[in-house]
């Protein structure tokens, strides 16, 4: 069983950027790495979001119903 290394961050950065860049060319590679990153939120802010306009008193209600 052989055991395996972690690279600093910084030398996997270096790594992952030279081989986009040798696979893509500067150009793609820079376009890739400047994409926006819409899409799906983080869930904590996804909850964050729902809690913020959240009505307590008709989530309750919902849940554990009217008296």
């Amino acid at each position: 069983m052989s055991s395996e290394t972690l690279m600093t961050e910084e030398r996997l950065i270096r790594q992952a950027t030279d081989v986009l860049i040798e696979n893509l060319g500067i150009t793609e590679a820079t376009r890739f790495l400047t994409l926006s990153r819409e899409g799906r939120p983080e869930s904590v802010e996804r909850h964050r979001a729902w809690q913020r306009d959240l009505d307590k008193e008709v989530f309750f209600a919902e849940i554990f119903g009217a008296d």
